[in-house]
């Protein structure tokens, strides 16, 4: 078995260009034209012939210093500082260190404390939190929340307008709307889903929320709450998901969407010079929608791969909740046409 190769015989090769020469080479080209074919010297080709590994696994890291730690003295002190402050950045700590030791640390040797803190961090650190990536499927999962939009500073006539906006997110492909609203409350939920539902065409699987205290606070009556909410859900046939209490980034899709909605909307205002509306254009839902889906929608303005199940209208009323909120918007009564998965043939 031959030695590792070093990282300078290896960092020109690539894999695909390894690979590619054994094949050439067991199908009986000679050496120097299978090394013309892949693009390599013959005599780098010389040392592969009989390699057993790959190019990325010829060699292993290096372990070793080629110079003296700048640092050998002070890190005793510096990694006392990080353990009772963690939070303590590697350039924070180096400007005290030029302060206190005027010409002994050059500015070039930044990148050597940085690299020193960042491996103390992953071997003596304090521990870090653990997530797990969430593998999503072509129309399974919506998620929506409430988000406040004051701190936006909009105004109507030079008075504010303080306001919410119900947010809708399809998880798989990131497709999403809003609806303008001014109370986290069922009736607003309940809006707002549905002309999410009406505008997207077709209904997912399952809903995600959060633990809704808010619009269950507003209507007094948790009991309540849940039979219009089950009754809401079971119209169009959705499942409902809540997330732990006090454990927001399971429900992260939407709540980092709140975040780049927020700053598209404030970049737009700032690129429009005001905040005012004197016609009352910036209340209105489409505006914030124009701000949406620049990724997300396909040629045609719909989501991208992610509600490709057939779906048809039928005629149905939603029993438990009178007035609006059984008719989604657009509807000419409570009794529209509702849009829902096709069953299986």
């Amino acid at each position: 078995m031959r030695s590792p190769l070093s990282k300078e015989d290896t960092a020109m090769i690539t894999d695909a260009q390894f690979l590619r020469l054994r094949q050439f080479l067991g199908d009986g080209h000679p050496l120097y034209l299978a090394a013309l074919k892949v693009g390599m010297d013959a005599k780098t080709a010389r040392k592969y012939r009989h390699a057993d590994r790959l190019p990325s696994e010829s060699f292993t890291p290096k372990t070793w210093r080629t110079r003296e730690d700048p640092f050998q003295e002070v890190w005793p002190e510096l990694r006392d500082r990080l353990g009772l402050n963690p939070g303590l950045q590697a350039k924070t700590l180096f400007e005290d260190l030029q302060r206190r030791f005027p010409g002994r640390f050059p500015d070039g040797q930044l990148r050597t404390l940085q690299r020193k803190i960042k491996a103390w961090r992953a071997t003596e650190g304090p521990p870090k939190e653990v997530f797990f990536d969430q593998d999503h499927a072509p129309g399974e999962l919506c998620a929506s929340d409430f988000t406040c939009m004051n701190d936006l500073h909009v105004t109507i006539g030079g008075q504010p307008f303080d306001h919410l906006v119900y947010h809708f997110v399809m998880t798989y492909s990131n497709w999403k709307t809003v609806t303008v609203c001014f109370s986290e409350s069922f009736e607003s939920l309940s809006q707002g889903l549905q002309n999410a539902l009406w505008e997207l065409g077709g209904v997912p699987l399952i809903h995600r929320t959060d633990r809704l205290t808010a619009a269950v606070n507003n209507l007094g009556d948790r009991d309540l709450f849940q039979q219009h909410y089950r009754a809401l859900l079971a119209h169009y046939g959705l499942r409902p998901q809540a997330i732990q209490a006090r454990k927001a980034n399971q429900n992260g899709d939407i709540e980092q969407r709140h975040n780049r909605f927020k700053t598209a909307v404030d970049q737009a205002l700032l690129l429009r010079g005001s905040r005012d509306s004197t016609t009352g254009r910036l209340t209105n839902s489409s505006w914030f929608k124009s701000r949406l889906n620049r990724t997300a929608a396909g040629p045609s303005g719909s989501p991208r791969n992610d509600h490709d199940w057939p779906i048809f209208p039928r005629d149905t009323s939603m029993p438990g909740i009178g007035g609006r909120c059984g008719s989604p918007r657009g509807a000419r009564s409570a009794s529209g046409p509702i849009f829902t998965r096709c069953p299986a043939a």
